[in-house]
């Protein structure tokens, strides 16, 4: 399940996404277009602009942008920014393994393979997901 942090993260993204080329947005018009409270809004957008997906400039005319291209952004790659693992357990991870304590034989574990196969479909769900294309829709 996605967190509140990452489902407002994707909304900031996309309405970021659909202004004009040029258009920097200030908070406030993002928590309002996104329907995001600016305040957890606020600390969002620092974790954003600190993982490279958004920059933003200062002063009166100042706000947000994207930085990457909404074609690049990808809902996997939110979800690990601010969720961590994709997989179900940690046994079944690319990016966050950690064995099992639990496990005599990891090779042998039947949950282990079945996690595996539900963590790659997920995956390859999640990475075929862009910000564009979420856009689109």
């Amino acid at each position: 399940m996605l967190s509140h942090k990452t489902k407002y993260a994707l909304k900031a993204l996309l309405y970021l996404a659909q202004q004009e080329k040029g258009h920097i947005a200030k908070t406030i018009e993002i928590a309002e277009g996104a329907n995001i409270p600016k305040k957890f809004l606020e600390q969002i957008l620092l974790e954003l602009k600190r993982g490279h997906f958004v920059s933003s400039k200062q002063g009166k005319y100042g706000g947000y942008y994207l930085l990457k291209s909404k074609n690049e952004i990808t809902l996997a790659e939110i979800h690990r920014f601010f969720d961590g693992a994709i997989a179900l357990l940690p046994c079944a991870s690319i990016n966050f393994y950690e064995p099992c304590s639990d496990c005599k034989n990891e090779a042998d574990c039947l949950l282990r393979h079945g996690l595996i196969a539900i963590r790659d479909e997920t995956l390859r769900a999640m990475e075929g997901i862009t910000i564009a294309s979420l856009e689109k829709n």
